[in-house]
């Protein structure tokens, strides 16, 4: 799909300040920032960014950090205020009334509840300030960002139908019903399992109301008192969390890590990473959080002072930007994630996986 090509440098400095009593327990560092009207010229421009959830490891430690530093690379003058959802719609509604008040130059929201931020873009849109969907599309906003999510679980089923030669019975644990993002990669995983030898077990799909590791756990669990271990041949794990999850199930009720099935996964994780080096789980989906959080920056800090964002592609009627997601298995950790800086050797090595990086020529 066509892609912004335009990279912007717009200066080098930023402040970061939080919502205040909005912001998420334990998830918002703050500093003071410039101050002054978020949207005035006089204490420079202020953007929003505000994330869903923290039990996907992804938020907080990639994209918020990715993205204060991007804009603090091309905007001298600009502030990041940041706030995390905590996966509860009414605690985001509030984190967008508060930003609208600040009357920040742009919001850049990724969605606890899609359908439901449709009303906050609208409540932005009144106020004046451009609203950029990130990573999880919301119908009406300006710009949208995110993966070939379709894609996504194209990757991922193909992967598992390959590894189980097109035949056995699986599980398959998809993402929160409320995400969007976790329909397009359901969408593209029936696409392949459902065309394929391979079947999902009678009950044995799940959708995960928040995403969380410890839900998956339970309902393999409860899966594993229904079926025989050995009788499962894979597990689609829509996420990296939910393959933790899985694979904790799988454990507890006393397969040993070399006997677990084939499970997939989504994020690039480091735990997941290790977890495809050691032989536990058999593959993830890497998408460069670097390239999303950095083209989010580059355009929040250009509708912020009303510049041209480069070239889109059309998505549902909005503009954006649509980038390509990356099969990783243990036979390219290095050529992937390592090879773009996402993790270094070192990172994925430790001291339990340093044998397994020596065998997989990870250095």
């Amino acid at each position: 799909m066509a892609r912004a090509i335009r990279r912007l440098a717009l200066g080098t400095t930023v402040g970061v300040i939080a919502f205040g009593s909005l912001s998420a327990c334990g998830a918002n560092d703050s500093s003071t920032g410039n101050g002054g009207d978020a949207a005035s010229g006089g204490g420079g421009k202020t953007i929003a960014l505000l994330l869903p959830e923290t039990k996907t490891t992804r938020y907080e430690s990639q994209d918020k950090p990715l993205f204060e530093a991007k804009v603090k690379e091309l905007c001298g003058d600009c502030t990041v205020t940041y706030a995390n959802a905590d996966q509860d719609p009414a605690k985001q509604q509030q984190q967008v009334e508060s930003a609208i008040t600040q009357k920040v130059a742009a919001i850049v929201l990724d969605p606890v509840d899609a359908k439901g931020a449709t009303g906050m873009v609208s409540d932005a849109k009144a106020a004046n300030i451009p609203v950029i969907a990130y990573d999880r599309f919301i119908e009406g906003a300006d710009y949208y960002m995110s993966f070939n999510n379709e894609r996504v679980g194209e990757l991922q089923a193909q992967s598992l139908v390959d590894a189980l030669g097109n035949k056995g019975d699986i599980l398959m644990l998809n993402g929160a019903p409320t995400d969007p993002n976790a329909a397009q990669f359901k969408s593209g995983a029936h696409k392949i399992i459902d065309a394929s030898g391979v079947k999902i077990f009678d009950g044995g799909e799940y959708d995960n109301p928040d995403w969380s590791p410890e839900n998956a756990q339970k309902f393999t669990t409860a899966q594993l008192t229904k079926h025989d271990p050995s009788t499962i041949a894979g597990v689609y794990a829509a996420n990296d969390g939910q393959a933790g999850g899985v694979i904790a199930a799988f454990t507890g009720a006393g397969v040993k890590a070399t006997d677990l099935p084939p499970i997939t996964g989504q994020d690039a994780e480091l735990a997941a990473i290790q977890r495809i080096a050691a032989g536990e789980q058999f593959m993830t989906i890497y998408k460069s959080i670097k390239t999303e959080a950095e083209k989010a920056a580059e355009v929040a800090v250009a509708v912020a002072k009303g510049e041209d964002v480069g070239d889109t592609t059309d998505f549902q009627g909005v503009k954006s930007f649509i980038f390509d997601p990356v099969v990783v298995t243990k036979d390219n950790i290095a050529d992937t994630v390592v090879k773009d800086g996402f993790y270094s050797a070192s990172d994925i090595c430790t001291a339990d996986y340093k044998s397994f990086c020596d065998t997989l020529g990870i250095k």
